[in-house]
Protein backbone atom coordinates (compact mmCIF):
# COMPACT_ATOMS: atom_id res chain seq x y z
CA UNK A 1 0.00 0.00 0.00
CA UNK A 2 1.41 3.39 -1.04
CA UNK A 3 0.96 5.90 1.77
CA UNK A 4 2.56 8.84 -0.01
CA UNK A 5 0.43 11.79 -1.00
CA UNK A 6 -2.53 11.11 1.29
CA UNK A 7 -5.14 13.85 1.53
CA UNK A 8 -6.22 15.50 4.77
CA UNK A 9 -9.45 13.48 4.56
CA UNK A 10 -7.54 10.21 4.14
CA UNK A 11 -5.21 11.01 7.05
CA UNK A 12 -8.24 11.92 9.18
CA UNK A 13 -9.91 8.59 8.31
CA UNK A 14 -6.77 6.70 9.33
CA UNK A 15 -6.61 8.63 12.59
CA UNK A 16 -10.26 7.76 13.30
CA UNK A 17 -9.55 4.08 12.59
CA UNK A 18 -6.76 4.13 15.18
CA UNK A 19 -8.86 5.92 17.81
CA UNK A 20 -11.79 3.54 17.26
CA UNK A 21 -9.49 0.51 17.48
CA UNK A 22 -8.27 1.71 20.89
CA UNK A 23 -11.86 2.19 22.13
CA UNK A 24 -11.34 5.90 22.82
CA UNK A 25 -14.68 6.85 21.24
CA UNK A 26 -16.56 4.57 23.63
CA UNK A 27 -18.80 6.22 26.25
CA UNK A 28 -16.81 4.66 29.10
CA UNK A 29 -13.38 5.53 27.67
CA UNK A 30 -10.76 6.76 30.11
CA UNK A 31 -9.62 9.03 27.26
CA UNK A 32 -12.82 10.83 26.15
CA UNK A 33 -12.24 12.37 22.75
CA UNK A 34 -14.06 15.65 23.41
CA UNK A 35 -13.07 18.90 21.69
CA UNK A 36 -11.78 20.26 25.01
CA UNK A 37 -9.67 17.19 25.75
CA UNK A 38 -8.30 17.15 22.22
CA UNK A 39 -7.41 20.87 22.42
CA UNK A 40 -5.57 20.25 25.70
CA UNK A 41 -3.70 17.30 24.19
CA UNK A 42 -2.85 19.34 21.10
CA UNK A 43 -1.39 22.10 23.25
CA UNK A 44 0.64 19.65 25.34
CA UNK A 45 2.07 17.98 22.24
CA UNK A 46 2.89 21.37 20.69
CA UNK A 47 4.80 22.28 23.85
CA UNK A 48 6.79 19.06 23.51
CA UNK A 49 8.07 20.37 20.17
CA UNK A 50 9.63 23.28 22.05
CA UNK A 51 11.73 20.87 24.11
CA UNK A 52 13.70 20.15 20.96
CA UNK A 53 14.78 23.79 20.82
CA UNK A 54 14.99 24.52 24.54
CA UNK A 55 18.71 25.25 24.65
CA UNK A 56 19.66 25.80 21.04
CA UNK A 57 18.67 26.36 17.45
CA UNK A 58 19.79 23.02 16.04
CA UNK A 59 17.54 19.99 15.60
CA UNK A 60 19.25 17.26 17.56
CA UNK A 61 16.95 14.33 16.73
CA UNK A 62 14.90 14.67 13.53
CA UNK A 63 13.05 11.38 14.08
CA UNK A 64 11.92 12.43 17.56
CA UNK A 65 10.91 15.89 16.32
CA UNK A 66 9.02 14.24 13.46
CA UNK A 67 7.20 12.06 15.96
CA UNK A 68 6.13 15.11 17.98
CA UNK A 69 5.01 16.93 14.81
CA UNK A 70 2.96 13.84 13.89
CA UNK A 71 1.32 13.87 17.34
CA UNK A 72 0.35 17.52 16.86
CA UNK A 73 -1.00 16.80 13.39
CA UNK A 74 -3.08 13.84 14.55
CA UNK A 75 -4.65 15.82 17.40
CA UNK A 76 -5.31 18.74 15.04
CA UNK A 77 -6.99 16.46 12.49
CA UNK A 78 -9.11 14.85 15.16
CA UNK A 79 -10.08 18.13 16.83
CA UNK A 80 -11.17 19.58 13.51
CA UNK A 81 -13.12 16.46 12.63
CA UNK A 82 -14.99 16.03 15.92
CA UNK A 83 -15.75 19.78 15.88
CA UNK A 84 -17.27 19.55 12.40
CA UNK A 85 -14.61 21.73 10.80
CA UNK A 86 -13.41 21.05 7.27
CA UNK A 87 -9.73 21.65 7.91
CA UNK A 88 -8.79 21.83 4.25
CA UNK A 89 -11.42 24.53 3.68
CA UNK A 90 -10.36 26.40 6.82
CA UNK A 91 -6.72 26.35 5.70
CA UNK A 92 -7.54 27.64 2.24
CA UNK A 93 -9.71 30.43 3.70
CA UNK A 94 -6.93 31.41 6.11
CA UNK A 95 -4.39 31.58 3.29
CA UNK A 96 -6.69 33.98 1.44
CA UNK A 97 -7.14 36.14 4.56
CA UNK A 98 -3.39 36.19 5.16
CA UNK A 99 -2.77 37.37 1.60
CA UNK A 100 -4.52 40.63 2.51
CA UNK A 101 -2.89 41.13 5.91
CA UNK A 102 -0.02 43.49 6.51
CA UNK A 103 2.83 42.51 8.83
CA UNK A 104 5.70 44.60 10.09
CA UNK A 105 8.78 43.76 8.06
CA UNK A 106 11.38 45.23 10.38
CA UNK A 107 12.40 43.59 13.65
CA UNK A 108 11.17 45.36 16.76
CA UNK A 109 8.02 46.81 15.22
Amino acid sequence: MDDSGLTIAELTARMHELVKSKGWYEADSKRPQTPRNLAVSLSIEAAEILEHFQFGEEIKDRDELGSELADVTLYLLQLASVSGIDLEEAILKKIEVNKTRKWDVKAGK
